[in-house]
């Protein structure tokens, strides 16, 4: 099997598992919650002032922001999803926390995009304190973002190590790409930058 399917299948692997838990738990809250209605178990009704499972819809963007915008928000998506697919087999191998926030943002996308397409709006359940009331795709996304930015400081933590330890060892630092105004790719001595 070519590294390019493998790749997709590890996409539609990561992303099909969030996105299927999103669409369950959204599901679980329309029937068995009024509108409007909150929820908890008995024994955690303690809870009920910092969390608590709320039904609630959502036209806007992820957590409440932008309210009305359901056809750019339905736009937005499938401009997402399709970027993601296109570019995802060109991250490198070993790059796992990029392929890993991108299949969380894949499935958050697609979660929601799936309720504005059947229902016009996104259902909303989980309620924090004054926080607005997100979903599981909504915390697929921000999920994806926090990884993402882990991962990118792990790897200058990694490059600074490595340019360190060359430095260290009286060796030049290796070349680094560098892309100019016009699009066009160089090499850089590190030294030189």
């Amino acid at each position: 099997m070519n590294q390019k399917v493998k790749d997709y299948l590890i996409l539609a692997g990561v992303s099909g598992l969030v996105i299927c838990l999103d669409q369950w738990t959204k599901w679980l809250v329309r029937e068995n919650i009024e509108f409007g209605a909150q929820w908890l178990p008995d024994w955690l009704i303690w809870l009920s002032p910092y969390a608590r499972i709320v039904h609630w819809y959502n036209s806007g963007a992820a957590f409440g922001m932008f309210q009305n915008g359901n056809l750019v928000f339905t736009t937005l998506a499938f401009l997402v999803i399709g970027a993601i697919i296109y570019y995802y087999p060109q991250v490198e191998a070993e790059d796992w926390t990029l392929k890993l926030a991108m299949g969380l943002q894949l499935a958050g996308a697609a979660g929601n995009l799936i309720d504005r397409l059947i229902m016009g709006k996104v259902t909303d359940f989980i309620s924090v304190g004054s926080f607005p009331v997100f979903n599981v795709a909504d915390s697929s996304i921000t999920v994806g973002v926090i990884v993402l930015l882990l991962g990118v400081w792990i790897k200058e933590q990694q490059d600074r190590k490595a340019a360190a330890q060359l430095a260290a060892a009286g060796e030049p630092l290796p070349p680094r790409e560098t892309t100019s105004m016009n699009g066009e790719q160089s090499k850089v001595n590190s030294e030189q930058s």
